[in-house]
This record gives structure tokens, C-alpha cells and sequence, in this order.
């Protein structure tokens, strides 16, 4: 268990740290690009590329979200089962939770790959010679990178000091 609670340490302090760095580019590269514009200049890359790195941020804040477990989530059931004190059929739910969240990830995944697969064949340059379908590629690579947090911390849900923590 040690070894996975490293594991999802290292990636919530990487993907923070990419979160940080995107988040900055974005900012950095548009601000240029409108003062560029107020002296009738313009990047012609940094409009696309600011797009694919807004794509990125949204995924590396869903993984961190996910580790936090503050992402989007109904959970009246888990309400009503706490509030009657019934700890382990409350992690019970959040196990099958987390299962049921790497299963649709996994399609969505795969699903995030054939599009990346179309694109790769079909898709036109976008920027710097790379073409559209290694930028969508982010697609399969964000949701893998879910997938992932959500495995780590379902074993990790096994775990004595966690449920404690808890």
C-alpha cells in the first residue's frame, strides 16, 4: 500500500505542477497575443496552441480533482447511509463508485482513441508541423490519467489508515 500511496503522491504533485506551468503559458502567451494585436502584430500559433493547453489544464484539474474527491458527484445515498452510521456500507458505495468510474473511463477512453485514430489520418496541421490528431490525443491521455487516480485510489480504499482517515 505504500508503494500506491507514493505513487498517487507523485502524480497529484506532478500533475500540480503541470496544471501551474499551463495555467501560466496560458496566461503568459494570450496576454502577448493582445498586446501583439495592439500594434497590428500577430502569432499566428498561439491562438491554437492556448486552446489545447486550456484542453489540458481541464483534464489535470480533473485528476486533481479526483484525488481530492472534490469532482462533480450526487451522492444522496451516501448521505442517508452516513447519517445512519453505517461507515463500512459507505465505503462499500464508494468502492463500487470508484469501480463503476474506471469502467466508463475506460470507454470513454477507447472512444478518445479511435477519434485520435481519425484524426491522425484525416486531420490537418495546426501549429509548429503537429497535426490535430496528436493534440486530441490529450483526449485518451487526460482521461487515462483519471482512470488511473481512480484505480490508485480504489486500492488505496483498502487500506486500514485510510478508511481511518476517513
Amino acid at each position: 500500500m505504500i508503494l500506491f500511496k507514493k505513487i498517487d503522491q507523485g502524480l497529484e504533485k506532478l500533475t500540480t505542477w503541470l496544471l501551474v506551468v499551463s495555467v501560466l503559458s496560458i496566461l503568459f502567451l494570450s496576454s502577448l497575443n493582445i498586446v501583439l494585436r495592439w500594434m497590428h502584430m500577430n502569432i499566428t500559433w498561439v491562438d491554437p496552441f492556448v486552446r489545447h493547453m486550456v484542453f489540458l489544464g481541464a483534464f489535470l484539474g480533473g485528476v486533481i480533482a479526483t484525488g481530492r474527491g472534490t469532482h462533480i458527484g450526487i451522492d444522496l445515498i451516501g448521505k442517508f447511509v452516513e447519517s445512519k452510521g453505517w461507515h463500512s456500507l459507505r465505503a462499500a458505495i464508494n468502492q463500487f463508485i470508484m469501480l463503476v468510474s474506471v469502467a466508463v473511463l475506460l470507454w470513454m477512453i477507447k472512444s478518445g482513441i479511435d477519434f485520435t485514430k481519425v484524426e491522425l489520418e484525416f486531420g490537418k496541421e495546426e501549429f509548429w508541423g503537429i497535426k490535430s490528431g496528436h493534440l486530441v490525443a490529450l483526449i485518451p491521455i487526460g482521461l487515462g490519467l483519471i482512470a488511473f487516480r481512480f484505480f490508485i485510489l480504489f486500492i488505496l480504499s483498502f487500506s486500514k489508515e485510510e478508511r481511518a482517515q476517513k
